[in-house]
């Protein structure tokens, strides 16, 4: 069954991919640089995959960017149903 992309997933996928190309490195240079596997790399700018938080902080360090910069503008409903429902029961 084909993995269906989250709009986060997506967002931040390309917040990495749009950082990457500023600074003018392939994904393969990106992988090398933080330390993780390409083809993570590549997952995560397809928006396919959601990278954590350690991961996160690896990339913006490869790229020189502020980690905080992937997550701007992220809103709960651009998360999977499932966590938002979730969400709303603990808070009721």
């Amino acid at each position: 069954m084909p993995r269906v992309p989250s709009p986060a997933a997506a967002h931040i996928g390309a917040r990495i991919k749009g950082a990457r190309e500023s600074s003018t490195m392939t994904q393969d240079q990106l992988a090398v640089r933080s330390e993780i596997d390409s083809s993570n790399v590549r997952a995560y700018e397809a928006g396919r995959a959601m990278p954590n938080l350690q991961t996160l902080v690896r990339l913006a360090e490869a790229l020189k960017t502020p980690a905080g910069y992937f997550i701007e503008d992220l809103t709960a409903d651009m998360f999977p149903t499932a966590v938002s429902d979730r969400r709303r029961r603990t808070t009721e």
